[in-house]
């Protein structure tokens, strides 16, 4: 759809300067810039301040031959004001720490040590920007077919301070997941979407019985 895609390149933005307050785990850079404008011309230096996170991945596990999911349950300090509780219901998930790192590897490295699952095929549902106002952050989301018999528990690195809950679900309980309130992030929500618009295609190629 080239309509629907903006006048606008990399070329039409001006970095002025570069600054970084903050560097820990993540980082925090304060770009001054302008771009051009919609009607014409170069819009005024402004200071835009961005969190630099590393490239990221999520995954839902799938059984196709049991009809169950997998779904994790850890402490997020982002929850900590606004919801009732901050244990939040979610997908497998991590970030690249070693360079060169594909997404497919990551998530498959995520997948044992938050679950102890080894996944076969995988299927991306979706890449996209959780926020791009403020972050550079990118995220690769997939469902990864498993087997499940048995999975669940309690897992984590300790050194890293985890402590997950592993836990698996019946597919059927997708709708009510979604219209529970229980998950309420962005990644969880697109792929249990996902997963309910095409189980049965999905079943088809990975042979559920």
């Amino acid at each position: 759809m080239t309509e629907l895609s903006p006048p606008f390149t990399q070329d039409d933005v001006e970095i002025l300067e570069t600054e970084t307050p903050f560097q820990g785990f993540f980082r925090v850079d304060a770009l001054t810039l302008r771009h051009r404008h919609y009607q014409g011309g170069w819009g005024k230096p402004v200071r835009r301040e961005l969190f630099i996170r590393p490239p990221a991945a999520a995954v839902l596990p799938y059984d196709p031959v049991r009809g169950e999911i997998l779904l994790v349950e850890q402490f997020r300090v982002g929850a900590l004001e606004w919801r009732d509780t901050p244990w939040c219901l979610e997908l497998i998930a991590g970030i690249a720490d070693k360079d060169g790192e594909s997404a497919e590897d990551l998530i498959r490295r995520e997948a044992i040590e938050e679950a102890g699952l080894t996944l076969a095929e995988m299927e991306t549902v979706a890449q996209y920007m959780p926020s791009p106002g403020g972050t550079n952050e990118r995220l690769h989301v997939f469902v990864g077919k498993a087997d499940l018999a048995g999975a669940g528990g309690i897992f984590g690195c300790a050194d890293e301070g985890e402590d997950i809950r592993a836990m698996t679900l019946s597919a059927d309980t997708i709708p009510a997941l979604l219209t529970s309130g229980r998950v309420d992030n962005a990644a969880s929500l697109i792929a249990l979407q996902w997963l309910l618009l095409n189980r049965q295609e999905l079943d088809a190629r990975w042979g559920a019985k």
